[in-house]
């Protein structure tokens, strides 16, 4: 059986449109019998690739426990099919934690985190992990007293990692089921938008049935296999720029540990350089942004031979605004290290006034013990020497 590869972001789309499949899938990766999903609104959502190579959806969903209670439970799902960093998962769960929305009463909603990775993590061979936040004491022992606590819940999550790559065929429980349709082992060796499976395996699960004829009315629509070739076209030219981005900020990184080490009196302008370099990442996400949202409408013009020509010319001003920024990365350190010259000269100056002002205490000091032993009063010697009589008979001592 042919079906659409759902490692697309527009065949996932499709696919999680459907609120089964939609619970199918989370009550598989919760381990939890959800009975109601409600895609949240879609502010994040990947729509205008606004965050280069992660899709997002957040669902609510309403968990049934075996004792027949019921809560609601927020569901981060975000996948990505290019190796991504792991400040832009982050980035996202901020930017959720602080929606309002997703609060109930005085308390944000309880939160699971689900990554779908299109690629692996390291050495780490099990293709689904589940992180738990698990309350401790001081001595590392398990706290179990007055919780769940709402406060406790709203300020942790929990995570489950799925590593697609990991997937390779074995079904041994009902979650191996429902992932298998990422398995990208069983892609067509000729044409990678389409997966062959076998429908034996799932002719016995009215849910998964749902889910394969879902898949398969996907790979029969042809603006749908348009799009996933769109798709294509665009990580390629994305995949680039983030190797591109990524090099930079590595490179701006190790420029200021070097600052960071060879001018420790200079913090407060080292947090300065980096409220500038933030302000520069920030300049450049923009600029990224504006970047992805016109390449959006060089894709829609797919079908004229001279879109491969004008993505070719904004790669090209691209790589030209990377090198402008190189060079002001370098101008900033040359004033930097000017400035650096500049305090250590005031310094110097500071310090030869300081001894000059000692000396002329000390001079002082002998002068008013000669007139004190010549036999003049106080007053006498703070008149003569023009001096306040408090400092005199400090002096004096």
């Amino acid at each position: 059986m042919i079906v659409a590869n759902p490692i697309y972001d527009i065949v996932f789309k499709y696919l999680m449109e459907d609120n089964r499949i939609a619970r199918t899938i989370l009550s598989a990766l919760l381990k939890k019998n959800v009975v109601e999903v409600e895609v949240r609104p879609h502010e994040y959502a990947n729509d205008q690739r606004d965050t280069l190579s992660v899709y997002r959806i957040d669902f609510g969903a309403t968990i049934r426990e075996d004792d027949g209670s019921e809560h609601l439970i927020l569901v981060e799902l975000q996948k990505t099919w290019l190796e991504t960093e792991t400040l832009r998962f982050r980035q996202y769960l901020g930017v959720h934690y602080s929606n309002p929305k997703n609060m109930k009463g005085d308390y944000a909603l309880p939160t699971v985190a689900v990554y779908l990775l299109g690629h692996k993590v390291g050495d780490i061979e099990e293709p689904v992990i589940y992180v738990h936040h698990h309350p401790m004491d001081y001595n590392g022992n398990l706290v179990t007293k007055g919780l769940p606590n709402p406060f406790v819940e709203s300020l942790t999550h929990d995570s489950i990692i799925v590593q697609i790559p990991r997937l390779h065929g074995q079904i041994n429980n009902r979650l191996d089921m429902v992932l298998s349709i990422f398995d990208q082992t069983r892609k067509d060796k000729m044409d990678e938008h389409i997966l062959r499976l076998d429908e034996q395996v799932y002719s016995d699960d009215r849910d998964m049935e749902r889910i394969i004829h879902r898949l398969t009315m996907a790979a029969a629509d042809a603006d749908m296999r348009h799009r996933m070739n769109v798709e294509d076209e665009y990580f390629s030219i994305i995949e680039k720029r983030d190797t591109e981005i990524l090099l930079k900020d590595q490179q701006l990184a190790e420029k200021n540990a070097q600052l960071a080490e060879k001018s420790a009196e200079l913090a407060e302008k080292s947090a300065e350089l980096t409220e500038k370099s933030a302000e520069l990442t920030e300049k450049s996400a923009e600029l990224a942004e504006k970047s992805v949202q016109l390449a959006e409408k060089s894709v829609q013009l797919a079908e004229k031979s001279v879109q491969l020509e004008e993505k070719s010319v904004q790669l090209e001003e691209k790589s030209v605004q990377l090198e402008e920024k190189s060079v002001q990365l370098e101008e900033q350190k040359a004033m930097l290290t000017e400035q650096k010259a500049m305090l250590t000269e005031q310094k110097a100056m500071l310090t030869e006034k300081d001894a000059m002002l000692t000396e002329q205490k000390t001079m002082l000091r002998a002068s008013i013990q000669m007139l004190v032993k010549a036999g003049m009063s106080a007053e006498a010697i703070a008149q003569s020497l023009g001096k306040d009589i408090e400092e005199v008979r400090l002096l004096m001592n």
